[in-house]
């Protein structure tokens, strides 16, 4: 049998009128009675009905928000959240929204308010835009921010961070140690700060190599598989084919190789091509992409866990001061595997 909230009062030694206030976290339970609460649940393994909890304005659920036509990336976001949602016996509400929209912030209120969910994952290009987390801030909306750096970017609300920078330096480092001396970058949407991050880092390894930063050999674009497709026609039709491309992401990479081969350019012969995110593209292209492996799920993970434990303090046993980062590690695959001459 199931146990029952009188099951717990009675192992707790409180009234089910207390183990409810608990479980609602209402702030009027003392912490020793809240500790002998939690400790009760766990050992009967209780299950609270979380359709009660909706009616009694408990929050029993958390959203996903997202703007990123990267499908592989939402998918592996929500299975990542949704592993921490089974654990802590939340719902996941999933959102897609335009963050351009000039009521982003009206439409993000509206989800706390109107459907009762207890907090918010931003995913980018959402949770880099100032103007919506100081809204957030002001309606005391919990949430919890995944965003690109080597660090949290302020004490305005708690972050998971990748350190794309340092990723981007890496993958630029193996391509020069490859023997190239003339690579190219496509960039991903200027609104997602990754996009800046990875250009910074490739960068920076060009100027540790003591290597020229070729201005002409930096196009802006997209974060799909058609924007790598137009940039690799451009850089091949007009004469100007590097040895090497790095693409801000796998879509872009696997787009450039496609035009690539299908142009009579040998991968890796005469074009190395590297992505980022290990994504499903870098694994069924041929010759499989070399990229930088961003553990999606384990992020996403991070990202729910902190949020209900906010919602729920003193529940669940996490250091929400913990190092929040994450650095995607290189692999290195077979279209970057040929060594260029050095030029």
């Amino acid at each position: 049998m199931k146990s029952t909230i009188k099951d717990v009062a009675r192992l707790a030694g409180v009234s089910f009128k207390t183990v409810s206030r608990v479980i609602n976290n209402e702030q009027t339970v003392k912490e020793e009675s809240r500790s002998k609460v939690w400790k009760a649940i766990k050992q009967l393994d209780y299950q609270p009905n979380l359709s009660a909890r909706h009616l009694r304005g408990a929050p029993s659920s958390i959203a996903l928000i997202y703007d990123n036509p990267n499908s592989n990336y939402i998918i592996e976001m929500q299975q990542g959240i949704l592993d921490q949602c089974r654990e802590k016996r939340f719902e996941l509400v999933i959102h897609p929204c335009d963050s351009s929209s000039p009521d982003i912030v009206k439409e993000l209120t509206q989800i706390v308010f109107h459907s009762g969910v207890g907090g918010l994952v931003l995913t980018p290009p959402l949770s880099e835009m100032p103007h919506v987390v100081a809204k957030l801030e002001e309606e005391n909306i919990k949430h919890v921010r995944i965003v690109s750096g080597s660090s949290s970017p302020d004490d305005s609300s708690l972050c998971v961070y990748v350190d794309d920078r340092a990723a981007a330096h890496r993958i630029t480092q193996h391509l020069v140690e490859q023997g190239h001396r003339k690579i190219a970058f496509f960039g991903g949407d200027s609104a997602h700060a990754s996009s800046e991050k990875r250009l910074t880092g490739y960068k920076e390894a060009l100027q540790a190599n003591d290597l020229e930063i070729d201005e002409d050999l930096i196009l802006p674009g997209h974060y799909s598989f058609e924007s790598g497709a137009e940039r690799a026609r451009h850089l091949i039709d007009n004469g100007k084919l590097p040895t090497a491309i790095f693409g801000c992401n796998d879509d872009i990479a696997a787009g450039a190789m496609f035009y690539a081969q299908n142009n009579g350019v040998n991968v890796p012969e005469q074009l190395a091509i590297a992505g980022f995110e290990d994504n499903p593209f870098s694994r069924h292209t041929w010759p499989r992409l070399t990229t930088s492996r961003q553990n999606n799920n384990a992020i996403a993970q991070r990202a729910a866990e902190l949020l209900i434990a906010e919602i729920c303090p003193g529940r669940y046993d996490i250091n929400v001061m913990a190092d929040n980062g994450f650095e995607p590690q290189l692999v290195v695959r077979d279209s970057t595997a040929q060594q260029a001459s050095p030029k």
